[in-house]
């Protein structure tokens, strides 16, 4: 019985001794091909961390330059591009290029705060001082982070692309009409055209009104199941889209059946990235919808 009682006793020390033992150190998962990179702070006082993916060929073809999409809240939205665009280029339906997340530097951030003080182009109302800033934004993105990439990881500057949803596809839009020749391609998922009482539309007007061409491609998508007024504010840019006529301007409208306002975006990404970068797909009569 004590032989037993010992026995007992000893598997018990054993299995407390194991219960105690801290899980093992495994390694932290990373995405395949892709890097970080925190800058400097800049003239704003703003401190930018780039998420950088480069393309398979990136090491074995050192002479070549490649296409950037630049994507908007790349702190959500950078996996699941990178996702998407690693499935589109094995189907050969986009060219390889270099995606770029753009987000901040830092630890326990207020991704919110953050990005409302960049992303939008007109204050968001009388109190919101920390908003408005989507031209201070796009000076950035010039002074400091295409060179960058131009330099150090040899992207195309003739062929920059943009992407953003929500207050991104917003920004998207805004800095296509404030400078029209930064980007080559625009995708503005659920873009959120009712900021500011539709300001964005008033800059569509009267962008057109000047006749000045946007030799680009535009896709603008919205959620069957947004906000009900969030949605009808794309429709409504949607439905002036053609009325506009901006020369030189490719572009296609769409509604994301079955989804709601964040549920759109791997969706609108993989459909955008499709038409956006078509004229340079390797195999392009796949890239149709």
């Amino acid at each position: 019985m004590k032989r037993i009682l010992l026995t007992l006793a000893f598997l018990f020390s054993a299995l407390q001794a194991h219960a105690a033992d801290p899980a093992p150190a495994y390694p932290a998962h990373t995405v395949p091909g892709s890097l970080l990179r925190a800058l400097p702070k800049n003239a704003d006082g703003r401190t930018y961390q780039l998420h950088i993916h480069l393309p398979a060929s990136f090491a074995k073809e050192p002479q070549r330059r490649y296409p950037v999409l630049y994507v908007t809240d790349g702190y959500w939205d950078f996996a699941t591009v990178v996702s998407s665009y690693n499935n589109l280029n094995y189907d050969k339906v986009v060219p390889e290029f270099i995606t770029v997340g753009l987000g901040y530097a830092g630890d326990n951030l207020d991704y919110g705060a953050l990005r409302a003080w960049e992303l939008s182009p007109v204050r968001l109302g009388p109190l919101a001082f920390g908003t408005g800033h989507a031209d201070k934004f796009i000076a950035s993105l010039e002074r400091d982070i295409f060179p960058l990439l131009e330099r150090d990881y040899r992207g195309d500057p003739a062929q920059r692309y943009l992407a953003g949803s929500s207050l991104g596809g917003l920004f998207a839009l805004h800095a296509m009409y404030a400078k029209p020749d930064l980007f080559k391609g625009y995708i503005a998922a659920s873009p959120a055209v009712v900021m500011g009482n539709d300001w964005i539309i008033g800059k569509a007007k009267a962008y057109a009104a000047t006749g000045k061409p946007i030799n680009a491609r535009l896709y603008v998508t919205g959620a069957e199941y947004e906000w009900p007024g969030f949605l009808a504010g794309i429709k409504r840019y949607q439905a002036l889209l053609p009325t506009l006529k901006h020369a030189g301007l490719v572009f296609q409208n769409r509604t994301i059946d079955g989804e709601r306002h964040a549920g759109t975006k791997a969706e609108s990404y993989t459909r955008g990235m499709r038409f956006v970068f078509e004229p340079l797909a390797p195999e392009t009569g796949m890239s149709k919808d």
